[in-house]
């Protein structure tokens, strides 16, 4: 491993699985099983194990998207991943791909995004959401996901700069779309998410005013099947409604 890498460390205590992300340095980084040297990552490599000195092996990871996602610090609920994959999905999104977003949060989706896409550009109305999605961007060395504080309606009338996909999670969204084409690449995709059907329905006039086409609304849903001694069945908790997605393309 390399210093300053991003890895997580892996253990299992009483049956229950324990995650940890760190960065390899030479500090020592204190759990509930004792203090690991992570200096002692710098001669090892993903699915070496290291151990702490109170004799707790832990696994060394590479962490992938969904570890993010659980690890990182929220300002709200953010974007759950069932509605992510079909953003992903259905814009086709790729590594050629520049994105211009809107409502960071946390940057759950901002993250997602940069994952795959060459470029992203989010906004978040509130400073202190804004450094926290750095921090996490931060956190999942992304070096091409950019953060700017500003009320996304106001912004996107003076950018210059043209997108392959917009994604758009904010109570604003049908303000912002009127301007969305000037900004979005010829076959781009824009992308809203709304969690009420009135927004919803406002959000679709103004696609139909600004004359996208192929426009979609689909709701996904999650359900978790529970295995068990007694039988198998869907799991009691599961993740209810959470949001509309809307794509349509220029």
């Amino acid at each position: 491993m390399l210093s300053g890498e991003l890895i997580m460390l892996k253990t299992s205590h009483r049956g229950k699985v324990r995650e940890f992300i760190v960065n390899v340095s030479e500090d020592g980084f204190h759990t509930d099983f004792g203090i690991i040297d992570l200096s002692l990552l710098l001669e090892k490599e993903a699915g070496d194990t290291v151990v702490s000195h109170m004799g707790q092996e832990f696994t060394i990871q590479r962490p992938r998207m969904p570890d993010f996602f659980n690890h990182a610090k929220r300002s709200g609920a953010p974007m759950m991943p069932k509605d992510i994959g079909p953003i992903i999905a259905y814009t086709g999104l790729n590594t050629n791909d520049t994105v211009l977003d809107a409502g960071t949060g946390s940057g759950v989706l901002a993250m997602y995004l940069g994952s795959i896409a060459k470029r992203v550009l989010s906004y978040e109305v509130r400073e202190d959401f804004a450094q926290l999605a750095r921090q996490n961007i931060l956190s999942a060395g992304l070096g091409n996901v950019e953060i700017r504080c500003g009320n996304i309606v106001d912004e996107i009338v003076t950018l210059e700069e043209r997108f392959d996909v917009v994604t758009l999670d904010t109570q604003d969204s049908k303000d912002v779309i009127p301007h969305v084409r000037r900004v979005l690449n010829p076959g781009g995709f824009l992308v809203t998410y709304s969690p009420f059907f009135e927004q919803t329905k406002d959000i679709r006039q103004a696609i139909d005013a600004a004359e996208f086409y192929d426009v979609r609304t689909m709701e996904f849903s999650e359900r978790e099947i529970s295995f068990s001694d007694r039988g198998t069945r869907p799991a009691t908790a599961r993740v209810g409604h959470t949001g509309f997605i809307t794509i349509a393309r220029k």
